[in-house]
């Protein structure tokens, strides 16, 4: 049967280059800029097949996962059914972002930051100005999606709480304080959770 990626192909970097790096569970935000710029370089990270890559825990492919937050509010949204990845369907999520493919190459920028800018701009209309900072590594080893995945965390300080979903897959979607988040943090994703702990603890420290 046709694979549901049609021949996609998505970045990735060996697992071994994030052994070498350092593996860990949860985020990861010491010596953040040297192994960003490992996982980033072109020598390290190449093209695969998507539905190969699904299925290759000795790969690990980059998402950016973007995180909008306006003072104590968070974007939050959940996902439908329309959406592609099924071990996901239902849950909450606090990331915008996804896979970044050869579609991504031809640009001016690394292709990592055109699928991060890519993503973002079939995802979400962001409706003001904003900043963006890149906070941590995400891994999740203990689940079937995120043995194949490696989140880069960038977190957007957006000057107004305006961020509309473009996908029709993106449902309930709006802001929420961190606070109220915090408490329904068991129907987020895992990558939500570890991602809402993080922020939790650096509102608190």
């Amino acid at each position: 049967p046709m694979s549901k990626y049609a021949g996609e192909q998505v970045l990735v970097v060996p697992r071994a280059l994030f052994d070498e790096i350092g593996s860990f569970e949860g985020i990861r935000t010491e010596g953040l800029e040297s192994a960003v710029a490992r996982l980033l370089d072109p020598a390290s990270h190449f093209f695969m097949d998507r539905a190969a890559a699904e299925e290759d825990p000795s790969h690990k492919q980059l998402i950016p996962y973007c995180v909008f937050r306006f003072e104590d509010q968070v974007f939050h949204y959940q996902r439908g059914t329309a959406q592609g990845e099924a071990r996901l369907h239902a849950k909450r999520s606090i990331g915008v972002g996804g896979h970044v493919s050869t579609a991504d190459l031809a640009k001016a920028q690394s292709p990592y930051l055109e699928g991060m800018r890519r993503e973002l701009e079939e995802e979400v209309d962001i409706e003001c100005g904003w900043s963006e900072d890149c906070v941590g590594l995400i891994n999740d080893d203990e689940t079937e999606v995120g043995k194949v995945h490696l989140g880069i965390v960038h977190i957007f300080e957006l000057d107004n709480p305006k961020v509309q979903p473009r996908e029709k897959s993106m449902i309930n979607a709006g802001f929420a304080p961190l606070a109220e988040l915090i408490k329904q943090i068991d129907q987020f994703e895992t990558w939500s959770q570890i991602c809402l702990k993080f922020l939790a603890e650096c509102e608190n420290s």
